[in-house]
């Protein structure tokens, strides 16, 4: 039964994370990044007051990939979209469910962001991230775990978002999630990691064990057919199957780069040990092109949009256009993923399937990690993009008392390494159990005085933005 709540304060901080190796995906390279915590107070109707917090990695030039923009500027609109929509969060006093705070809000949020010429985007990562420490502070307080909390719909989502789907269907879809005991971990490689040899894509040591894989193109079918030719050579000496997803970040130009590339899939056989075990391809196309070019007869592939995934419509949208899936991201939205699992688990016949997917970019250790496994395992996803683990040191320079407080907490889902506290794949997987304590998947917070304040960058209006 849906409880409501009012949001009595929201906190804002930051840290700073160095990566362990450069992490290039399209044409950006990360070495460091700033991943952002909230804090949120809210008080239950009749039950009192709760804390929830949240976390996220700010990676520059994803959400906003335009060249006229500084990777800096493009951060600093994500720290824009967490301060207008805090503030937004707190106009008012009332109570309602946390689906309706989030509802009531998202259109203004995205109109104040535009006014500042931050892309829908980079709008819906305030409220995604304000969403997650609301619904854990009302966890918490009702003394409930994510799973039979969000059974149970205890954020009250309903279809005032989505006018495709019925508010049952929601509802019923929530009653049926069941969670996954384990998730196999989806290993990224990014284009500058190693291929060959020790380090390489198929070394146990470097991948955890893993039977999945992302691979990241850089949009020229040329270099990209010549470099899966490569891995898929290495593929071939994994003593176990795999499988494989491609994500081009909106790199391919258009249809035409596109299509090149899918019919050397079809027809290279230095290529069949990526094609044969090919599950989709994610965002091939830059968002705006995506929504105004039909996939018909490109291929018999499957294709997700993630980047282009920036509204509730959406999903819809794309389905119309060829597309057959759309990714769950927690930094997106973890109720628009409810919503478009429920979609896909409406709209699947024994003819025609379409899906979810997990993919995660800006996940690390702690909260972050956790909130958006759980999610997945909640909607029913057996694999999921784990980069997190990969490019990132354990818990890189977060205070040991911290790092400690989360591997005591969940014994399953990390280990003590080299004396670092780092995420632990079992048989490549990751483990769900410990994720089922009060509260939204963890349980403990991590410590508030050992990180600063949210820089609050200027705003900027339309004019500005162009000179």
């Amino acid at each position: 039964m849906p409880l409501r709540l009012a949001v009595r304060d929201i906190a804002l901080f930051e840290r700073a994370v160095r990566f362990a190796r450069p992490f290039r995906f399209g044409a950006v390279v990360v070495e460091a990044a700033s991943q952002v915590f909230v804090r949120a107070e809210i008080e239950i109707e009749g039950k009192g007051r709760a804390v929830g917090a949240s976390a996220e990695m700010m990676v520059p030039k994803w959400f906003d990939k335009r060249a006229s923009l500084s990777t800096e500027q493009t951060v600093d609109e994500l720290r824009r979209s967490l301060a207008i929509a805090s503030q937004l969060y707190l106009t008012s006093a009332g109570f309602d469910t946390a689906f309706g705070h989030h509802a009531s809000r998202i259109a203004v949020q995205i109109e104040a962001c535009a006014k500042e010429d931050i892309p829908p985007l980079a709008a819906i990562f305030g409220p995604a991230e304000i969403n997650k420490a609301v619904l854990d502070a009302l966890l918490r307080g009702a003394g409930a775990n994510f799973f039979d909390g969000m059974a149970a719909n205890i954020a009250g989502i309903d279809a005032r978002m989505s006018p495709d789907l019925a508010s049952e269907d929601i509802t019923r879809f929530l009653g049926r999630c069941r969670r996954r005991d384990r998730i196999a971990i989806r290993h990224t490689v990014g284009l500058d990691d190693r291929i060959e040899g020790p380090g390489g894509v198929a070394d146990a040591r470097e991948n955890s064990g893993a039977r999945y894989f992302k691979l990241k193109l850089a949009g020229n079918p040329e270099m990209d057919a010549a470099r899966l030719t490569r891995i898929g050579r290495e593929f071939a000496t994994l003593p176990h199957a795999y499988s494989v997803t491609l994500d081009a970040n909106e790199q391919y130009a258009d249809l035409a780069d596109l299509r090149s590339l899918v019919d050397r899939l079809g027809k290279d056989t230095a290529l069949a040990p990526i094609e044969s075990r090919l599950l989709y391809i994610e965002q091939p196309m830059p968002r705006d092109i995506t929504r105004a070019a039909p996939l018909d007869g490109i291929a018999p592939y499957d294709f997700i949009i993630d980047e282009a995934d920036d509204s509730y419509n959406a999903f819809v949208a794309a389905r119309a256009l060829g597309y057959r899936g759309a990714s769950s991201k927690s930094c997106k939205g973890i109720y628009k993923s409810v919503i478009n699992a429920t979609r896909a688990a409406k709209w699947s016949t024994p003819r025609e399937k379409f899906f979810v997917t997990g993919e995660d970019l800006t996940c690390q250790a702690g909260l972050a990690v956790q909130q958006d496994l759980a999610l997945g395992a909640l909607i029913g996803l057996s694999h999921m993009e784990r980069n997190g683990h990969h490019y990132v040191d354990g818990f890189a320079d977060t205070p040991d008392l911290e790092a400690n407080a989360f591997l005591a907490a969940h014994p399953d889902l990390y280990a003590r390494d080299s004396e670092k506290v780092r995420l632990a794949v079992h048989d490549g997987d990751l483990l769900t159990d410990t994720l089922t304590t009060p509260g939204f998947a963890s349980g403990t917070h991590p410590l508030w005085p050992a990180m600063s304040p949210l820089q609050q960058p200027k705003a900027r209006t339309l004019q500005e933005q162009s000179l």
